[in-house]
């Protein structure tokens, strides 16, 4: 991504610069080598650790940074620096080469390099002030961990919100939604998936962009219905979404879902390779080429994965969340969705922000996203 983001937020990072890709790629043997390797890192994700940010100097409740086009982003935001991870508010002030924001109460940054974090909380729903405990889902390469965050005081607790990070992404990415789930008085379970650092690996040691994924949260609905779960809510960030899409059209509980969230949506992997082939000052060609690649080497057939003509057989009330400046996942993707729904018969409900990059509408505007949310979910779960 050209945006520096939590390392949550990248799709496809850290194997070259698009100077380099573009040059290899003036061959026709050029070509392959990019779109093979443009695919195998795809297939292997690995959490980006550079820190292109700088912070400049910090004053009494101000932080200044080095003006990128991250660091001017509106909003509420982690600092991650050598001292761990502070946290941010709005632009006060935009200089030529500078930009001075609030700081929030906390941690100070150190001087030096940082990134942007679109995750300002650690590490764990205490940080949010939620009780929750850690749980094993049985899934079929092994228990993988989940944070159980239980529902408000009074709520029967019968209908459970599963959460699921996106790729390259972790648990924490919840932090920010996790209260206004609460708010609507759902039992919320955080998972982890194959592959992510947390639950088992797949065998292969790849990426399956959803095709297997999903049957990660097939495990956890199996497991939370055993539990009591009457409904189920699907949450999902970035590629959650893909391996929302897949359980809705796959799994033998999709009935039990009554309600989704999903925010950023990858609702096309075809379109969205081709949006990051054109970050990388690639030819859009070349984005066809890798996804043929990758159809081949994990045996996905990608057209599954566009929810608009090929919408999942269960298709509950939706909410999506979409920032107009995501350069990573197309925000056309939700915007189409949001116009194809009466025709899919799929009750779509959508919300755009501005300004953001990828999964930071909540980091725009944090009260209007959670009392979105749910009351988004209070009306449709009643």
């Amino acid at each position: 991504m050209p945006v520096a983001m939590s390392p949550s937020a990248r799709l496809v990072a850290g194997y070259a610069t698009a100077g380099v890709l573009a040059g290899a790629a003036g061959s026709a043997g050029g070509a392959v080598m990019v779109c093979w390797h443009y695919s195998t890192v795809l297939l292997h994700p690995v959490p980006a650790g550079n820190l292109p940010e700088r912070v400049l100097a910090v004053g009494d409740g101000t932080v200044e940074l080095a003006a990128t086009r991250a660091a001017v982003q509106p909003g509420v935001w982690g600092v991650r620096t050598a001292a761990g991870l502070s946290v941010v508010g709005p632009v006060l002030e935009r200089r030529r080469r500078r930009v001075v924001r609030e700081l929030r109460p906390g941690p100070v940054p150190a001087l030096g390099p940082a990134v942007l974090d679109a995750g300002p909380f650690d590490p764990d729903p205490a940080a949010r002030g939620l009780r929750f405990r850690t749980v094993g889902i049985p899934t079929e390469l092994g228990p993988a961990p989940a944070w159980l965050v239980d529902p408000p005081a009074g709520a029967d607790g019968s209908t459970w919100a599963l959460c699921v990070h996106g790729r390259g992404g972790a648990r924490r990415e919840a932090l920010r939604m996790l209260p206004a789930l609460h708010a609507a008085g759902l039992t919320s379970v955080v998972l982890s998936y194959r592959g992510d650092g947390d639950a088992p690996d797949p065998p292969d040691g790849r990426s399956h962009l959803g095709d297997h994924e999903w049957r990660d949260v097939a495990a956890a609905a199996a497991w939370a219905i055993d539990r009591g779960a009457r409904r189920l809510v699907l949450v999902g960030w970035s590629m959650g979404a893909a391996l929302g899409g897949a359980f809705l059209d796959r799994a033998a509980t999709a009935d039990r879902v009554a309600a989704v969230v999903w925010d950023a949506p990858l609702l096309d992997w075809r379109r969205t390779l081709r949006r990051q082939a054109r970050n990388r000052a690639l030819p859009p060609s070349l984005a066809g080429v890798a996804a043929r690649f990758t159809e081949h080497r994990i045996g996905i057939d990608l057209d599954r994965f566009d929810l608009v003509r090929n919408p999942p057989a269960v298709r509950p009330p939706t909410l999506v969340l979409h920032s107009d400046a995501d350069s990573a996942v197309p925000v056309s993707l939700s915007r189409d969705l949001a116009v194809a729904a009466p025709a899919l018969d799929w009750p779509v409900t959508y919300r755009e922000t501005a300004g953001t990059e990828h999964t930071a509408s909540w980091n725009a505007d944090p009260d209007g996203y959670e009392a979105a949310v749910t009351g988004f979910l209070r009306g449709v779960l009643g």
